[in-house]
Order: structure tokens, then sequence, then C-alpha cells
């Protein structure tokens, strides 16, 4: 959420930052019921003051025995409408809180300028593109033909969009979340967090979700809960509500979890695959830092992420998200995008993102160097490191042979007990 102080102080830069996303979202409404607010805020103050006023003629009426019952009639009056007043100022900061909820982040100086994702700037590549010398299958060929990968069972068990890992197909899954959390935790200095794939309103609200991707989103019927679209929810929110002691920031935290998303209006995309499920398995990455240091700490995290894909030695590219293409609650993302044969592109794996002080106001996670000092909001980063389900994709496609085996990455094989994966 942004600071209420932009829209009355700065309006001009919310809307062009709005056209900039082309979001065609008007705050003009939101701009008239803070002035309406701050009116009957003012209006509240000077009848406070007249109620001081006239309590204070109360005793040296009493004590000349003239008649009170006026201006306790006055007082009467003015206190009802007080209450009333105030009941107007809840109304409205309600519906203002409602409004500012609906307003994206303002996207950072540095984001390019575009309409969507093919104005997205390219920032590095690693490694090259494989130069099969037979035709190259597709990972759900590939994890059919070997028996590791059900598709037809998913859907029968579950639904469209759901698969059955089976075997080594099973095995490489675990194998990876494994190597993801080891290296995050043991060489990059991340404390892992294994949450609740749960959540309450309040948490998605925080994080950004709601109140504009309900529909995306799982809800368990009856009790509120939702079932969360990213682990980046319930490890945000661990600290929702606390004054962190700024000498303790950077926090940095790594998590698994199966991870749910309705994926409404992609219909037809992806169909085929792991790519876009409606559940999947995710390590996700999430720091809490001083203002000052978030755009550096954006580029670690960034790098801590490209570290996975550089072990396993899969091409990859970073290109920074477009303004037309940015998410709802960031300033500045970077998508980590690996390279998959059966598209002949890059496939986004990771989404690393600097959301400033946009979660930690709605959040109200705040921070202090000293006891005595005002506390200030941080600002919250959040990263995949990395989509499990796309990485398996990876590996199975550049890393397939001819004769229908796949190498496993030399990284993974401590953690499956083999080299190769075969009928």
């Amino acid at each position: 959420m942004l600071d209420i102080k932009i829209l009355r102080q700065e309006p001009e830069r919310i809307k062009e930052a709005l056209k900039k996303r082309n979001n065609d979202l008007d705050i003009e409404p939101a701009i008239v019921l803070d002035k309406e607010r701050r009116a009957i805020l003012t209006e509240v103050e000077q009848k406070k003051a007249k109620q001081n006023e006239i309590s204070k003629q109360i005793p040296q009426l009493k004590k000349a025995g003239e008649n009170t019952d006026a201006i306790f009639a006055e007082m009467k009056e003015l206190s009802n409408e007080i209450k009333a007043d105030d009941e107007k100022v809840r109304e409205i900061d309600e519906k203002l809180q409602n409004f500012m909820l609906r307003i994206p982040n303002i996207p950072n100086a540095e984001v390019p300028v575009g309409a969507d994702d093919s104005e997205n700037v390219e920032i590095r590549k690693f490694g090259e593109p494989r130069k099969f010398d037979f035709e190259p299958k597709a990972h759900w060929d590939i994890g059919t033909d070997l028996d590791i990968l059900d598709f037809e069972r998913g859907t029968k068990v579950a639904g469209t969009r759901f698969t059955v890992y089976k075997g080594l197909g099973a095995r490489l899954e675990r194998a990876v979340i494994q190597f993801f959390l080891n290296t995050h935790a043991d060489e990059s200095g991340y404390k892992e967090i294994l949450p609740p794939y749960m959540v309450n309103r309040a948490s998605m609200t925080g994080t950004g979700q709601l109140p504009k991707f309900e529909e995306d989103a799982f809800k368990v019927v009856n009790n509120g809960y939702f079932l969360i679209p990213t682990a980046e929810v319930p490890v945000t929110n661990l600290h929702r509500d606390e004054i962190l002691d700024g000498n303790t920031l950077p926090i940095k935290y790594c998590a698994y979890s199966a991870c749910f998303r309705a994926e409404a209006g992609s219909a037809g995309r992806d169909t085929r695959g792991l790519i876009r499920q409606h559940q999947f398995n995710k390590v996700e990455l999430v720091k809490f830092v001083k203002p000052e240091n978030s755009y550096d700490e954006l580029e670690k995290l960034t790098n801590d992420a490209e570290k996975l894909l550089q072990l396993l030695n899969i091409p990859y590219r970073v290109v920074c998200l477009s303004t037309g293409d940015l998410g709802f609650s960031s300033a500045k993302t970077y998508d980590i995008e690996v390279w998959l044969p059966s598209y002949g592109r890059y496939v986004e794996i990771s989404s690393c993102s600097n959301f400033e002080d946009y979660q930690a106001r709605r959040a109200n996670i705040r921070y202090k160097d000293n006891p005595k000092d005002k506390a200030q909001f941080v600002h919250t980063l959040n990263g995949s490191g990395l989509a499990v389900g796309r990485t398996v994709a990876a590996i199975l496609e550049n890393y397939q042979n001819e004769d229908g085996t796949v190498t496993i990455p030399d990284v993974l094989v401590p953690y499956m007990g083999k080299e190769k994966i075969s009928k």
C-alpha cells in the first residue's frame, strides 16, 4: 500500500505510475475522500476545543448560582455532533483503506517503460542452448516414456493441471528441493522456514494478493482460509504487526512449500507438461531489509537464485520487467528465464522483486535501530529460488539423451544416488 501522503501531496506521481502500468484506475475518488476526512477531523478538533472552553464556564456559573441547563444542552449537542463525525470518519477510513489497497506500487525510476512483456529488457545470459544431434523431446513426453510423470492419472485423481510424480520422478523433485534449500541455507545464509500451506485473509492482504487477485486464489469454503499461492505469503507475514530490531537486518528466509493457483485467465496456455499447474512446489526467498540497502539486496537475491541454475549448468537469462509487465505490488522485478528446447525459447522460472515499503505498509512491518527511535517501515523482497517443477522440466529437456535416458546433473547425483534416469 502506498503512503497516503503521496496521494495527498503528489497525486500526479501516482497518475503517471498508473499510466506507465497501463492501469486505468481513477484515483480522484480517493483524493476526494481524503479531503473530506481531513475537513471533518478539523471540525471535530474545533468542536472539542469549544467543548473544553464551555466546560470551564460551568464551575463559575454554578458558583454564581446561575442556571446551567442551556450550557449542558449545548455540551450534549456538541458531544452528539462529535460522535456522528467520528462515525463519518470511520466510514471514510474504511472506504479510503479499501481504495488504497487497489492502487499498485509505483515503479522504480530504473524500470523500463513498456506496454507488456515484449518490452522487457534482457540484462544478462548464462550458457548457450544445447545443440542436439537428434530430435529433442518435450519434458511431458520424456516423463511419460520413462514412467516418472503421470499426467493422465493426475487428471483422473484431481483434474487438469495436476501431475503425479512416480519413482525417480518423485525422487528428482525431492532432490531438487533439497539441493535448493541446502544451497540457500548453507552457502547463502538464509534461515529455512517450513510455513503453513493455509493462511488467513489478513496475510493474503498483507502481501498484496487480496483484494485484486482473489479470483486466482483457492479459498477453503466456510472458514476464511486460503491455500497459499506462494510461500511469500506466510513467510512475509511472519513479521506482520511487528517492530524489528534494525541491528538484525537484513533478515533472510528460504522456504519450501506447495503452491496453489487457480490460474484464472490462462485457459489454453501451457496446457501440457509442468509449466502451468494448479499445484506445484517452489522454494521461496524472502528478505526484510533497510530501505537504503534494498536495491543492493535485490541484486544479491537475484544472484542467489541464479546460482542454482549455474550449478545445474542450465542456460538461462535475466530480464528486467517493463512497467506494463510489472507485478501489482512490485517496484522492480527481475525474471530469470530458463531455456526449454521444447518451447524454443526462455521460460520464466523465477521472479525476484523489490516491493520497497509497499507490503510493509499493508502488513505493518517496521524496524528501529534504537529503542528511542521512531519506527520506520522495512523494505521487503522476495524471489523464487526456484520453481521446482519448471526446474525438473528444464533438467529433463536439457539433459535428455538420444536413447531416451536423462543424465542427472552432477550436483544432484549425491541426492539421487545415480547418474541417469532410465526405464
